[in-house]
């Protein structure tokens, strides 16, 4: 067997189809694969190869031929994918005695199984759209220049933009604050979070597409090809939500610890109170008689009843004292909290602090009736009104306001001033007991923690903040209906 018998033996056992056409796509001789009748090659000698091998009317549109008739040299073009597999075409152009002929062969290089691996690459590609779109977290994905690849439903919640506004027109650089997605860049390049390219829950706010911020915790990454940046990926989780737990977490801490305080304390002022009961009884009465029954100088009579007079007046500290140990008896009806309002202001109207204070009352005329002792909290509502009062030094405007809250479960009362607000620093320190901002000798520091004794006995809350504009706001909570477990009169 000489050389040309091996070439002709390797074309006739090669597992591939070989075709020449000329330059105007007919087939001049074709070798089909093994296992093809012959019969059925020469069929097609004569035909146009889109039509013979394709069953199409017009040439392909990525076939091989186009660019070899173009350059004059041998092409390979993207796979070729029809009802049978797929296939990929390299063609050359064949050449006579040193010369390009008017014809060009065609090699295919049959690949079965390319159909269903483009199928499973689809169905992956479909698969990894649905798990970004689906995700909790939103997905940002953009190039070195700041255009947006990838925009899922949760980064539209938290941004404000539509996916589509935003791969069409959104800048990276636009969903932060100015100048963060240059500092965000910079820890990504550097190493402080663990590994250069990544940050780990780093805090930040998302500038939405109304100007207002939210919250999120970024983990990030740059996607490198080499060494070289070409995109970045971010995930936003939305912290809204868990600031929000958190500072109702904190909240409820401090009340916690405030109730403990305010427990322990209550105890202590009882035991207080009830030893000086019985020395200040003795002197206020052994001064009476003194008064009563003995000729004095006008001097010693005004000593006396100096004397009488702050022991009274210690007297007033130890009831107060028994009333913020919740020593006195108490009784729980139905009671109009509105009619508890309009009665103390009634005792207020014409003292001389309050000639200059606007009041304005609000009244819910629906608010049904609580269950509550309405002394104790006619002592509550003096107690604010005199703080509030107090605070405006004679003159202002007091707004007192009531209502049902937003679940239908509670009465609230909220008692606003416009004197100059209390010291953030102080805030959460108020209703401790014997704490007071008054001059010594004005006040005793026990309003207030009495008030919060009361209403928390009451199982209801109280607390304070400041106004935006102007001023202090105190709010009263107070159940509508008496748990099942708890009796109506409470001692």
């Amino acid at each position: 067997m000489d050389t040309n018998d091996y070439l002709i033996r390797a074309i006739e056992t090669l597992k591939r189809q070989i075709i020449v056409i000329s330059d105007d796509y007919r087939i001049l001789a074709s070798r089909m694969r093994p296992g093809i009748p012959l019969d059925s090659a020469q069929e097609i000698e004569g035909e146009f190869c889109y039509r013979a091998l394709f069953n199409r009317p017009t040439p392909c549109a990525n076939c091989p031929v186009n660019e070899v008739k173009r350059t004059s040299k041998p092409s390979l073009n993207h796979p070729h994918i029809n009802d049978n597999g797929g296939s990929c075409l390299y063609a050359y152009p064949m050449e006579e005695l040193g010369k390009t002929a008017n014809a060009i062969v065609v090699l295919d290089f049959y690949l079965p199984s390319l159909k269903v691996s483009d199928e499973k690459r689809l169905t992956s590609n479909a698969f990894l759209r649905n798990l970004i779109q689906s995700a909790v977290d939103g997905v940002v994905a953009a190039d070195m220049t700041g255009a947006i690849l990838i925009f899922n439903k949760a980064a539209a919640e938290i941004t404000g933009y539509s996916k589509e506004d935003a791969l069409k027109d959104l800048n990276i650089r636009n969903i932060y604050p100015k100048g963060d997605a240059h500092v965000i860049m910079e820890q990504m390049r550097s190493d402080r979070h663990g590994r250069k390219g990544i940050i780990h829950s780093y805090k930040q706010f998302a500038l939405k597409r109304d100007g207002t911020t939210t919250p999120i915790s970024l983990n990030a990454s740059i996607v490198y090809e080499g060494d070289r940046e070409i995109a970045t990926i971010g995930f936003f989780h939305d912290l809204t939500e868990t600031l929000r737990m958190e500072a109702e977490l904190e909240k409820t801490r401090t009340q916690l610890l405030q109730a403990e305080k305010m427990s322990s304390l209550g105890k202590l002022a009882a035991g207080v109170a009830h030893q000086l009961n019985n020395p200040l009884g003795g002197i206020t009465l052994f001064t009476q008689l003194m008064l009563e029954e003995h000729e004095l100088s006008k001097e010693a009579t005004n000593d006396l009843k100096r004397i009488q007079k702050d022991a009274e007046r210690c007297s007033s500290i130890v009831k107060e004292l028994l009333e913020f140990a919740r020593q006195t008896k108490r009784e729980v009806r139905p009671t109009d909290v509105n009619k508890i309002i309009a009665r103390t202001l009634f005792l207020f109207r014409n003292q001389s602090i309050f000639q200059n204070i606007t009041i304005i009352e609000a009244y819910d005329e629906t608010l049904p009736e609580i269950p509550a002792d309405s002394q104790q909290l006619n002592h509550v509502f003096m107690n604010i009104i005199l703080n509030a009062a107090d605070a405006m030094e004679g003159k202002g405007e007091l707004e007192i306001r009531s209502r049902v809250s937003h679940d239908q479960s509670m009465a609230v009362v909220e008692i606003s001033d416009t004197g100059p607000g209390i010291e953030p620093a102080i805030l959460s320190t108020i209703f401790e007991p014997f704490f007071t901002t008054k001059e010594q000798g004005k006040g005793t520091g026990l309003g207030l923690s009495m008030a919060y004794g009361i209403i928390e006995s009451h199982g209801g809350r109280l607390w304070a903040e400041n106004r935006s504009h102007k001023g202090t706001r105190f709010i009263v909570e107070l159940p509508m209906k008496i748990p099942d477990n708890e009796n109506p009169t409470i001692s």
